[in-house]
């Protein structure tokens, strides 16, 4: 008999509630648990970020120790914790949504990828050493809708989330069994055809804030 795994997240039906927004889940994958989102961010909102981003914007690094490398080829940049209005506005939205608490929360990511980038398969948690303080879920928030390209792909499952504004993926991975863990490997596909953006928050197990 197999037992279900515990999830973060709770969904219950096709909404999920936070203090200021009515979030719409479009499609649901039990195990790992992976929600496509719809009305995460507003079009202003988005149009925010990413106009609050866009100067700030250097070479995306990867792993703990943040280098440089061809598996990631688009650029990024975090924003301060709770840095602004909008910042903590979404902060705390996403936090809700994510049913972890904020203090949890690593600085909120924008990526920006051009035509041809990418970034390759990989996992959001670290898998090297013993990790204290591991990541256990991620939320990519889809800034623009991509002319051609850009999905989010999880190879091991043959699926693709394709980006609209505003819209959002969820998955976790903070399972007992392992080999759940492992079928979140997922990858930005390359962008074929204009831009793309996106916001990324990940949560860690234990607090990552002392603010």
């Amino acid at each position: 008999m197999t037992i279900k795994e515990q999830t973060i997240l709770n969904s219950f039906g096709n909404k999920i509630f936070t203090q200021d927004k009515e979030i719409h889940v479009v499609s649901k994958m039990e195990e790992p648990l992976i929600l496509i989102l719809d009305n995460v961010l507003s079009c202003k909102e988005c149009d925010a970020l990413i106009d609050l981003a866009k100067h700030r914007m250097q070479r995306a690094k990867i792993g703990k120790s943040r280098v440089e490398s061809d598996i990631r080829t688009s650029n990024s940049m975090f924003f301060e914790e709770s840095e602004d209005e909008l910042i903590q506005k979404i902060e705390t939205r996403v936090s809700e949504l994510m049913n972890i608490p904020v203090s949890h929360a690593e600085p909120l990511q924008i990526l920006h990828y051009k035509a041809g980038e990418q970034y390759h398969p990989h996992f959001d948690y670290f898998t090297a050493g013993n990790v204290v303080n591991n990541r256990i879920s991620t939320l990519v928030m889809y800034l623009n809708d991509v002319e051609n390209g850009g999905e989010t792909y999880f190879p091991s499952l043959r699926f693709a989330v394709t980006p609209k504004k505003g819209s959002a993926v969820y998955f976790e991975y903070f399972y007992n069994d392992n080999r759940l863990n492992e079928l979140t490997l997922h990858a930005g596909n390359p962008v074929t055809i204009g831009e793309k953006w996106v916001a990324t928050q990940w949560m860690r197990r234990q607090r990552n804030r002392y603010i």
